[in-house]
């Protein structure tokens, strides 16, 4: 205890913005799997002087969050260290807001902050939203400006290693440039789904898919935001990669891959990626149930994936899916093994693969038939077509 107040006091005497990119970072490595022994409790003081409310009023008056606020809806709890298409790490924002206030835009950012600290005082919510609009505008013309040759994008990085260690920080600050760029087409696209898609069948698949193609017409490259915005409506997520299946030529991979909205299925692979580390952090402090929770839609994305596209193996989608499952029996099995094999362990229980059920077997052969339907239509249509 001792050694923790000396580190304590250490860090007393640092900025508070220092001290809050430390508790980023201290979050980040933690979801990322690295063992940090004896900093719980430093983690538990920072969290205590910045998450004091749970972080949502503190950040909420901060002119940072209205900076932010067109990626809202994108934003990822965690630090997942893998690409994490149409999603952006909420760890990120800090180290990225540093290095937009001392680096990119020093004085403006500077007049921003004066400026939006009175309106948020005074409560002039649509002015303090003009002119953060206004500064996101500069701010992208500025962002894309720097990075458009190899070298600024390289001293980008370097500048950006100061603030973080994240290995994809960059490539978030790229997601929030695009995004950025396409935020009210983004919100216009956003407004227009349904509050929650309890069924993604055929014809709401259809329908988000028109609107999909005209929002690329103009915004192609920030198309897996708006894939990212429909995920976020559907009662169960992993449907989002019907996007890809519903209009592949066939169930193959190689078909489903060759899909404009293949990314559909790599976010569900995100997602599992997200999970497995979120697995990793609720066994190491005995969550079991959260866990169980956790398990229980692995199992069932899993299962999703490998019945609805055929020949997965065939490209990379199933060596990483293959990867990631690996790692999550590997953590499940040691957390078995603290256990007698007498005593069961809730983690081992054949009911949280719900598809070896009864429902779970009818639900599977209806989707069989229904492929059944529609290749037998299709190959009426290709007799029909050459006749």
């Amino acid at each position: 205890m001792a050694q923790v107040d000396r580190i304590w006091d250490f860090l007393r005497r640092l900025s508070p913005v220092t001290r809050s990119c430390l508790l980023t970072e201290l979050e980040r490595l933690e979801v990322g799997g690295v063992e940090m022994a004896g900093f719980a409790e430093i983690q538990a003081r920072l969290r205590a002087e910045f998450r004091k409310d749970g972080s949502t009023q503190t950040r909420a008056q901060n002119p940072s969050r209205y900076f932010f606020a067109p990626v809202e809806p994108l934003l990822i709890d965690g630090a997942p260290e893998h690409a994490n298409a149409g999603r952006i790490p909420r760890v990120s924002l800090t180290p990225i807001w540093e290095w937009i206030c001392r680096d990119l835009l020093p004085t403006m950012a500077r007049d921003f902050i004066a400026q939006m600290t009175g309106l948020i005082a005074a409560d002039k919510q649509k002015e303090a939203q003009q002119v953060a609009s206004a500064f996101q505008t500069k701010v992208v013309k500025y962002l894309e400006s720097t990075l458009g040759s190899p070298d600024a994008a390289d001293q980008t990085r370097a500048r950006l290693a100061t603030y973080t260690a994240s290995r994809f920080v960059y490539e978030d600050l790229v997601k929030i440039m695009c995004a950025m760029r396409a935020r009210d087409a983004l919100a216009k696209f956003d407004t227009a789904l349904p509050k929650k898609i309890l069924k993604f069948d055929d014809a709401t698949a259809h329908k988000i898919t028109q609107r999909l193609d005209a929002f690329a017409k103009q915004h192609a490259d920030a198309v897996p935001f708006a894939i990212a915005l429909v995920a976020g409506r559907l009662k169960t997520p992993w449907q989002v990669m019907r996007l890809a299946t519903k209009n592949a030529r066939s169930k193959k991979a190689v078909d489903v891959a060759a899909v404009p909205y293949a990314v559909a299925v790599s976010m569900v692979l995100d997602r599992l990626e997200d999970h497995r580390a979120a697995l990793r952090i609720a066994l190491r402090h005995n969550r079991v149930l959260v866990a169980k929770d956790l398990l229980a839609d692995i199992y069932d994305s899993e299962y999703a994936l490998r019945v609805r596209i055929d020949r997965l193996d065939d490209v990379e989608w199933g060596v990483r899916l293959r990867s990631l499952m690996n790692s999550i029996a590997a953590l499940v099995e040691a957390e078995i093994n603290r256990f007698p094999d007498e005593v069961g362990h809730v983690l081992g229980s054949r009911r949280l693969r719900s598809y070896q059920s009864l429902s779970g077997r009818l639900t599977y052969l209806s989707w069989k038939a229904r492929d059944a339907i529609n290749d037998g239509a299709a190959f009426c249509k290709k007799l029909i077509t050459a006749a």
